[in-house]
């Protein structure tokens, strides 16, 4: 079993400056800051006509249920790969190292009248027996909240 999430993130901005936003390091790791995570990294190569951004964190499990707890344990060190082909659409690898599990999906960037929405669309997969399609549940509402962060420092980084 899997489980697909599609979230929209709106920005009052063209697709150009979305982009340079989001391979802008410093605006990674005021996200990383906003969600309070424990330890972070970012590094981005720019090699031609392909961008990779790294995020790796390392978020407290606090007010996780105790059947994921025993999952993901105290901390959830969490590594974000994204391969942007174009300025516009990346693919998105999201593990977390040790732990059976991992989210594939795509990153869309869409201008409409000088506004631009970013898409993520990706599947998560948890490869454990029983207990997978929740934990796959509480992924997906943690992948949101933490989308949902990007969308609150990227519309000050975006108005600054």
């Amino acid at each position: 079993m899997a489980t697909r999430l599609i979230h929209d993130i709106v920005y009052d901005a063209p697709v150009a400056e979305v982009a340079a936003m989001l391979g802008d390091p410093a605006f990674r790791e005021d996200v990383c800051a906003y969600q309070r995570v424990l330890r972070s990294s970012v590094r981005i190569d720019d090699r031609g006509d392909t961008k990779t951004v790294v995020v790796e964190q390392v978020q407290p499990a606090k007010g996780i249920p105790s059947f994921a707890k025993k999952f993901v344990g105290n901390e959830i060190d969490i590594v974000q790969r994204e391969e942007w082909s174009a300025p516009d659409t990346a693919e998105l690898h999201v593990t977390i190292p040790g732990k059976p599990g991992e989210m594939l999906g795509t990153i869309g960037l869409v201008e409409d009248g000088g506004r631009t929405t970013e898409t993520v669309d990706v599947t998560i997969k948890v490869h454990l027996p029983l207990v997978g399609g929740r934990i796959e549940g509480l992924i997906a509402d943690l992948l949101r909240k933490a989308l949902d962060a990007e969308n609150s420092v990227g519309r000050d980084y975006l108005s600054g």
